[in-house]
């Protein structure tokens, strides 16, 4: 495991952080990374007599690095983001994993012993915590919480004599330099520690390709003489998709060395599989290992294989008496034990309508379900 990793958690709904960090000489990993046992700061309880200075004991119970606290003190809004980073990417994280056998739990020692691993599910944390920080921090620029950043002015947009400057547009130009200073520089002199680099990357790159440039019409009966348009990030869900996606295809890597400079870099088997693959098969050999061709910026990579998250270990606690979805899911979660039926009444509003003016009455109506959950 690499030294300096920050070990912050998640937020759960009733809006209960988990947080903790390890410090370390040179470098901070945020968001959903750790590999210690997690505790419960409740981060909503501060003495009114401090509330003028209310984001420095926010700062303080995140309990971040010298120089990571020195950047949230300064700026008001920093504390607020960070807390509001962790748990969106917590959230999403357990919303893509709802339907999979690991279903990103968080807690406990299971995240802990996952994050001292190279497993896809390690890659798949800490892209989607570095890229909750950068949507989080570009959003609270152009909502007006931060003093040191505001809209994105966007110079290098194309046609602007089309257009008419306006709206506010989100800072990603400020949340990467944000995010870049906040971790910090990281060591590299390790796979584990290059990989972990690059899954970082892979999040703020994620964001930054979603920028969407928004327009709206200006002029006499809608002629459109004037357009004012500003960039726009894409909802987080969406990120939190194109990760889950390059989760499924994460790579596996191994390291070799650079002829020419006599350095250590990722590499992977792609190359070599191409040239097996255009071979005749009496040709074709095994492949030694994993060294002859540097990944692509934005896959997720990964350097082990991942356990089967089937039955209690380490780094689960299994699926037996998970929830699954007959005919969807429930072969696959329950890894082949099969699954228990239960019947239950269950109560929900129907039949809703709008009244004048203005609320929705709806009728009550109970009806019977069955739920799914994995054997033992």
């Amino acid at each position: 495991m690499l030294d300096g990793h920050l070990l912050l958690g998640w937020l759960s709904f009733t809006v209960i952080v988990y947080l903790l960090s390890l410090p370390g000489p040179s470098a901070a990993y945020f968001g959903l990374t750790g590999n210690e046992p997690l505790s419960i700061l409740p981060l909503n309880s501060l003495p009114e007599e401090n509330v003028g200075r209310a984001h420095y004991k926010l700062c303080d119970r995140l309990k971040l690095e010298k120089k990571q606290r020195r950047m949230c003190r300064r700026d008001p809004g920093v504390a607020e983001t960070l807390r509001e980073a962790i748990t969106m990417s917590a959230l999403e994280c357990q919303y893509q994993f709802r339907f999979e056998r690991w279903n990103c739990t968080l807690e406990g020692r299971h995240r802990a012993n996952i994050l001292k691993r190279g497993f896809k599910e390690t890659a798949f944390l800490y892209a989607i915590s570095s890229a909750g920080l950068t949507h989080a921090m570009a959003k609270a620029c152009s909502a007006g919480r931060m003093e040191r950043c505001t809209c994105d002015e966007a110079p290098d947009l194309e046609n602007r004599k089309a257009w008419q400057w306006g709206g506010c547009g989100d800072n990603l130009k400020y949340a990467n330099k944000f995010v870049k200073d906040f971790l910090g520089k990281r060591s590299n002199k390790d796979l584990r520690a290059r990989v972990d680099m690059h899954n970082t990357n892979v999040g703020m790159k994620v964001i930054k390709a979603g920028v969407e440039t928004t327009c709206k019409c200006h002029g006499v009966s809608g002629s459109c003489t004037v357009q004012t348009c500003w960039r726009q990030l894409l909802p987080f869900h969406e990120i939190g998709k194109q990760l889950k996606s390059r989760y499924e295809a994460s790579v596996k890597v191994g390291s070799s060395t650079n002829e020419a400079t006599g350095e250590g870099e990722i590499s992977t088997g792609r190359g070599q599989q191409q040239q097996q693959q255009q071979q005749p098969p009496q040709q074709q050999q095994p492949l030694p290992g994993l060294n002859d061709q540097i990944p692509r910026t934005m896959d997720l990579l990964h350097i082990e294989d991942s356990p089967s998250f089937c039955r209690p270990s380490k780094y689960s606690s299994g699926t037996a008496a998970r929830k699954c979805y007959k005919d969807k899911n429930c072969d696959a979660i329950c890894c082949g034990r099969g699954h228990n039926t239960q019947s239950r009444e269950v109560t929900r509003p129907c039949q809703c309508q709008v009244r004048w003016c203005c609320y929705v009455e709806c009728k009550q109506c109970t009806q019977r379900e069955e739920v799914y959950t994995c054997k033992g």
